[in-house]
């Protein structure tokens, strides 16, 4: 049986991965747990697939299984063309076997060693699967910026700094497969809003099939080309993030975050007051204004709207304090509770937006499925990160 499918290599813009025999992640599995009993049938060929739910559904136990950490489960897991469990026929590839990159909750740095060791400690299972440590070390050390923090003592890093760490060891180790256990949990909103950054480079620049858990919609939203949405054990919903997200079932799950929807770009300009963005990770989008961000020209950025901070429009607007007007065309409408749920296209590089809005105003405005209309969002509701 072919091992999972993916190598590294060196590209001209540095780590590239290899697809070479990839088959995707299929599990089914069922596992009685205290509160409830798992049950998961899932297949994906995305490379990044997001996990969402609420505390307690679920989603660290299925890492574990997925990882080879957890025993007790029935049924079947599969990746890139490999059987990793089989309950039927006995299967049972132990954590070592599975070529995954895991990073927990906790980070779990070695306190003792210096940022440089804990990176090192990767060096034995990524010599053993035929990689150049030094090359690998040299573009994870670049990528995550760790150069300036080689010398220090993981106890003396900042939450954000463990964070970059914890990944970057994962990464030092070659793995086939990334799984990361609610990456910014720990952090606050500033962090936050540091680290998604780092996570989009490392999902670009190195190609790696990843699941991520999350309980923010923000964080998947920006990273992830699929969610699977679980609630006690059982999958609820599962698709592109912004429809997953925008549908009645998830509300109760995001009522502390709200809906943002999250939008790749690049710096255009900047203004003595304000910075010039083109939305689309190739820039080729409309042009957005956001506060002065100080990002360099060029540089790729991500900006966070919420859903509730976006306006309506049947026509361009002029003559008014707020700096981005957007032509869109209204994909789909849906009562979500006491309001109305829009899900809007922006251009055709983007995935659709999110706009939450008055049931009331959607009456009035006849706003049906198929219509041009024009978004009104004020630059201090673009958030960049």
């Amino acid at each position: 049986m072919p091992r999972s499918g993916f190598r590294w290599r060196l590209g001209t813009e540095g780590v590239v991965v290899e697809h070479v025999n990839s088959m995707g992640l299929c599990i089914d599995l069922r596992l009685p747990l205290d509160r409830f009993c798992m049950e998961l049938r899932h297949e994906t060929r995305r490379r990044v697939t997001g996990i969402f739910g609420i505390s307690g559904s679920g989603k660290t136990t299925l890492l574990e299984l997925i990882a080879g950490l957890r025993g007790g489960a029935t049924g079947r897991i599969a990746f890139g063309g490999e059987l990793w469990m089989d309950s039927e026929a006995g299967v049972f590839l132990p954590p070592e076997k599975r070529n995954i990159g895991y990073v927990p909750q906790e980070h779990l740095l070695f306190p003792h060693l210096s940022v440089k060791g804990n990176l090192e400690f990767a060096r034995k299972r990524a010599l053993e699967r035929g990689l150049d440590f030094a090359w690998v070390f040299a573009n994870v050390t670049e990528v995550l910026e760790l150069g300036p923090l080689l010398e220090r003592r993981a106890g003396e890093l900042s939450g954000g700094e463990k964070q970059r760490v914890a990944l970057g060891r994962a990464l030092c180790s070659g793995p086939s497969l990334l799984l990361l256990d609610e990456p910014t949990a720990s952090l606050d909103s500033a962090l936050r809003l540091r680290i998604l950054p780092f996570l989009c480079k490392v999902r670009d620049r190195f190609d790696l099939p990843m699941l991520v858990v999350s309980h923010n919609p923000m964080e998947l939203q920006a990273l992830c080309e699929e969610v699977v949405a679980i609630n006690s054990g059982r999958i609820v919903a599962s698709g592109v993030p912004v429809e997953v997200f925008s549908q009645d079932t998830m509300l109760s799950g995001m009522q502390s975050y709200g809906l943002q929807n999250i939008v790749p770009c690049v710096v255009e300009r900047h203004g003595a007051h304000s910075s010039y963005l083109r939305a689309g990770k190739s820039g080729d989008g409309p042009c957005l204004c956001a506060p002065f961000c100080g990002h360099r020209v060029g540089e790729s950025v991500l900006i966070a709207i919420s859903a509730s901070e976006i306006l309506v429009s049947l026509s361009a607007q002029h003559g008014l304090s707020a700096r981005n007007c957007i032509p869109a065309r209204l994909l789909r409408m849906r009562n979500v509770g006491h309001m109305m749920s829009l899900l809007v296209a922006i251009h055709h590089s983007l995935p659709p937006l999110a706009v939450e809005l008055n049931p009331d105003a959607a009456d009035e405005l006849a706003l049906r499925e198929g219509s041009d209309i024009n978004l009104i969002v004020k630059s201090s509701s673009l958030h960049v990160c």
